[in-house]
């Protein structure tokens, strides 16, 4: 069908089990750039209920591979505890509105995973469905809450243990002569991806907008550094006072003009990484610097409010920020 109300970008298929008919039959519901496979990961599902009176729209974990590695009760144990985690992750206004705790009517292993491995969810009756208009707004919501529980999964699989050491490489290393000895951010040209129905176009905004703003950073004093810095998009360097300062960088592409989920995950981010990438190891917090490919419009005052500057690309492939950042000289005051 072609005229299914997805979001955009988003597909779907539907799984009724293989070799026999699944007890909780279900049509998943994929963002493509988050996760294309059920069987780990993040994505969205209709699960039905064993005698198939109700269905329910669940923010999914991905069992298949975690099976493998747990048993049963394990499994839902580890499921369970990493649910808790990722809707923590979730913006609150949204999540209290999809706390359904899935039970699928069936004690069986998979269906009973399904219910442990949900992080947030909504049932309806079969016999008292919602307007497709409702469905397809649910739908939409859902599709928010995906977004918001990838970017917390990121940092959360990225975050050392307690116990793990710390490795960086070319530690404290501010080069004397070229200021590019430690810049190499990612190729920026397009890729292209094979799909059923021919070859597309996947465009690579982000990494151009670290390379781009890096060569930036330079012609103000700084020295931009990626080598060693990973998960951290960029770390700039450069001494006041005679003292060495550092700024951590996080770079998002706004996407479709909506740049409220670019805005809180690079929050979380620059938050998340001054933490345990910095201020864990014994050094000062960076300054924070938010990066965007447009304007932010009223969230660079948010952002201020956090502590964090804002910086975006204009129109004219110049560089425009908030207060802090002209503070900082990263950017020209407008």
């Amino acid at each position: 069908m072609t005229d299914l109300p997805l979001p955009y970008d988003f597909v779907a298929s539907g799984h009724g089990g293989q070799g026999g008919a699944a007890t909780t039959p279900w049509i998943g519901v994929f963002d493509p750039e988050i996760n294309k496979e059920p069987q780990e990961g993040l994505y969205l599902a209709y699960i039905f209920d064993a005698d198939l009176t109700a269905v329910t729209l669940t923010l999914q974990q991905g069992v298949t591979k975690l099976s493998k590695e747990y048993k049963p009760a394990e499994l839902r144990r580890e499921l369970k505890r990493q649910a808790k985690h990722l809707r923590a992750g979730i913006q609150p206004e949204l999540a209290v509105q999809w706390t359904y705790t899935p039970a699928f009517g069936t004690r069986q292993d998979l269906p009973r995973a399904y219910e442990a491995g949900s992080v947030a969810a909504r049932r309806y009756e079969i016999a008292d469905l919602p307007s497709e208009e409702v469905l397809a707004k649910d739908l939409r919501t859902a599709s928010l809450l995906l977004r918001d529980a990838a970017a917390s999964q990121r940092i959360w699989l990225q975050r050392p243990t307690q116990d793990e050491p710390f490795v960086y490489v070319n530690e404290g290393h501010v080069p004397a002569d070229d200021p590019l000895d430690g810049f190499h951010p990612n190729d920026s040209s397009d890729y292209y991806v094979r799909i059923k129905g021919g070859q597309y176009r996947r465009e690579r905004p982000h990494e151009e907008l670290i390379h781009d703003f890096g060569l930036h950073a330079v012609t103000r004093g700084y020295t931009p550094i990626t080598r060693g810095m990973y998960p951290r998009d960029l770390v700039l360097r450069r001494r006041v006072a005679d003292e060495p300062r550092t700024w951590l960088v996080e770079g998002k592409a706004v996407k479709n003009g909506n740049a409220t989920e670019a805005v809180r995950e690079a929050v979380a981010q620059l938050l998340e990484y001054s933490y345990y990438w910095h201020q864990k190891r014994g050094e000062s917090k960076p300054h924070l610097v938010a990066l965007f490919t447009e304007g932010i419009g009223q969230y660079a005052e948010y952002l201020e409010d956090h502590g964090i500057a804002s910086i975006w690309r204009t129109v004219d492939g110049d560089w425009a920020g908030s207060s802090m950042a002209v503070n900082w000289d990263l950017v020209e005051e407008a």
